[in-house]
């Protein structure tokens, strides 16, 4: 454990059961905040997550767990993010998506000149950052496109962001569909409300969670056969809500 500013990091997180995923990921920043709430959002998803406060520790970090994507602050102490990017690229050629508080057109440009793979400016969406990760890593083959989820007559597109049932489109809001998305990914596992604003609704989130009771109504009028005898998104008394394919 690593403890910054009163908030404790765990080096590694393990991920949730059902998340579709096993790459490794490094994540080197030295605000105690970007590394807690990326780590979760990245363990959420099932992603082996390493963390690093310095550039010294980044480059330990990285020998030992020879991550398959580094996401990398350019603004740390002791060794700078370039120095350190340069120090990984002699040893790997592992995917690099550089991390700063910068917003410096030049500062990206350099970035993306050295070879990073991708470049995301703070302030920034825990979600955002984790799906240009998913997109490095399909690019780079480490993780594939699994293509849309289909169970029974009912088909989740996540590239294109489409629903369809028997065949037949069906209209969601951006947040249903981002929680229809979630839960379909993890059939079978149960959530509480407030693990899906988090991973729904961000991290940050401060709201109440009678919001996630209403996106359920609503997906369950638009996808189930008989709203008020679910079959797919189906209620866990006393903990929250799971999907059943």
């Amino acid at each position: 454990m690593s403890a910054h500013a009163g908030v404790t990091v765990p080096r590694h997180y393990a991920g949730r059961v059902g998340a579709m995923t096993n790459a490794s990921v490094l994540v080197v920043d030295d605000e105690p905040m970007v590394l807690e709430v990326l780590a979760r959002y990245l363990a959420a998803e099932g992603y082996v997550v390493s963390t690093a406060a310095d550039g010294e520790e980044a480059l330990e970090r990285f020998a030992e767990a020879e991550p398959d994507l580094v996401v990398l602050d350019l603004m740390l102490p002791k060794i700078d993010g370039y120095e350190v990017f340069r120090l990984i690229r002699e040893r790997a050629s592992t995917p690099v998506i550089m991390l700063t508080a910068r917003g410096d057109e030049t500062d990206r440009i350099v970035g993306l000149d050295l070879g990073a793979d991708d470049y995301v400016t703070k302030p920034f969406s825990p979600r955002e950052v984790v799906a240009r990760i998913r997109a490095v890593l399909r690019r780079t083959g480490v993780e594939e496109d699994r293509g849309p989820i289909r169970h029974g007559d009912l088909e989740i597109d996540g590239e294109r962001r489409e629903v369809r049932l028997r065949g037949e489109p069906v209209r969601l809001t951006r947040k249903e569909f981002d929680l229809l998305h979630h839960l379909a990914s993890r059939p079978g596992v149960a959530y509480t409300r407030t693990q899906l604003l988090e991973d729904v609704w961000d991290f940050a989130w401060d709201g109440d969670s009678s919001t996630v009771t209403v996106h359920v109504r609503r997906l369950r009028e638009k996808i189930e056969e008989d709203a008020s005898a679910p079959r797919h998104i189906v209620t866990v008394w006393g903990v929250g809500y799971r999907f059943e394919p």
